[in-house]
């Protein structure tokens, strides 16, 4: 056999075994109790915590060598751990566990004419994949969630990650064992060869759902590769639309919080657009607050007569998630204009009008086509955590089945169970 071969052959047997055992760890898990899941969420925490020192060590050889073979500050960012940012992912597996359980929870029931009793209730998936980048928050937030509602995880990060999510992943899998649960409940390739990710795609008799997280290629990839389904998720062009009735204060606050105050992840602000009533009083002070910040302004005509400071914004720029201190602005007619700007280069993630005109707030909402819309605060809240769900497995792009940050019932499905006493169909 030769060397590819051998290699393909070895990360086929990882990826099946792996995805064979989270299939066995689930039918066990869809049917336990609240208590034991929670149980299990508490010990996890209390790995993670007792094992941070080991965590974060791992994390700074993935730091390490992302420097050294030239990752992005973004891509730094994305992966870096601290004691803060664990505490963090701690506590958004703390709120999970207090979350309600939706394994169970009865959708709808009726009774039919002939006396049949239809119960439609919430059941987990089975298997969930989860193919990802650097970001070892998802290794966390993914196991949480899937735990929660009954569903074991088989976890593919990328290779910029792979120390910090064997650490977290030992930690966790530690934590299953002290509840009592099989630790095959989560399960990590190890493998971050494409090959790995590839093998998990085709899993159709293992793997009952895949979730990709991370840039436009890894979705794209997944999408039209895979033969498992799949929720796509969360590339975020974002806009800021600043209306003509606009508190100009507030709106100043809530442009400089959407795109700064984490500007490598996906609900930041990407495009400001600005109505022509009040752009000679809103842009000057605002892209100069944000010039001082660090931010590149790239601007259409109008915009750079008004700032001469900004770039010329390309035709690209418009529906670019640049995911790093960019801003494309552009001063629009008014409302019209800026809901068709919004539609034609948007990503339906998250989108903002800061506006004091309740019927310019409703139209927006309603002619708007994205997961989330907000009406005078920051795309920044577009997250499980802030939306009360506790982490969250990623934010869906889509329209079916999921929309949005998607928590604990986006990681179910449902079962009718119908109950007679000897009907038969004529």
């Amino acid at each position: 056999m030769r060397g590819d071969e051998k290699l393909l052959s070895q990360i086929r047997e990882e990826v099946t075994a792996k995805a064979r055992a989270a299939k066995e760890a689930s039918r066990l898990l869809g049917s336990i109790r609240t208590s034991l899941k929670n149980l299990a969420l508490a010990k996890i925490a209390e790995r993670l915590r007792a094992n941070s020192g080991e965590i974060l060590a791992a994390n700074e050889k993935d730091l390490a060598a992302g420097r050294k073979s030239g990752l992005s500050k973004t891509l730094l960012d994305r992966l870096a751990l601290s004691s803060k940012r664990l505490e963090e992912m701690v506590r958004g597996v703390k709120q999970v566990e207090e979350l309600a359980d939706p394994v169970g929870e009865v959708m709808a029931g009726w009774r039919r004419p002939n006396g049949l009793l239809i119960t439609k209730v919430r059941v987990p998936f089975g298997v969930i994949g989860i193919i990802y980048e650097a970001r070892p928050n998802v290794t966390v937030d993914a196991a949480a969630l899937c735990l929660k509602s009954g569903n074991a995880v088989v976890l593919r990060g990328g290779k910029e990650a792979i120390n910090s999510n064997k650490a977290l992943v030992a930690a966790m899998r530690g934590g299953l064992e002290e509840a009592g649960l099989s630790p095959d409940c989560i399960e990590l390739i190890e493998s971050t060869d494409r090959a790995s990710a590839r093998e998990l795609m085709q899993l159709t008799e293992l793997v009952d759902l895949l979730v990709p997280r991370g840039g436009a290629g890894l979705i794209r990839t997944v999408v039209e590769t895979a033969k498992v389904p799949v929720i796509e998720t969360g590339v975020g062009n974002c806009h800021v639309y600043v209306d003509r009735s606009a508190d100009l204060e507030m709106a100043r606050r809530i442009v400089v919080n959407a795109k700064c105050q984490r500007p490598s992840v996906c609900n930041a602000a990407e495009t400001l657009l600005v109505d022509e009533a009040v752009a000679e009083d809103f842009l000057p002070v605002c892209l100069a607050e944000l010039v001082g910040k660090g931010v590149e302004i790239r601007g259409c005509g109008r915009t750079r007569t008004i700032f001469p400071a900004a770039k010329e914004a390309t035709e690209e720029d418009w529906g670019e998630e640049f995911l790093a201190l960019i801003l494309a602005v552009k001063v629009v007619a008014g409302l019209e204009e800026a809901i068709r700007h919004i539609n034609k280069y948007g990503s339906k993630h998250s989108e903002a009008i800061v506006t004091n005109d309740h019927s310019h707030a409703q139209r927006f909402k309603e002619d708007v086509d994205a997961a989330a819309v907000f009406v005078n605060a920051s795309t920044r809240f577009t997250d499980g955590y802030e939306f009360g769900f506790g982490a969250e497995i990623g934010i869906s792009t889509q329209k079916l089945h999921a929309r949005g940050p998607m928590g604990l019932a986006e990681l179910t499905t449902m079962k009718y169970l119908v109950e007679g006493a000897g009907q038969i169909r004529e």
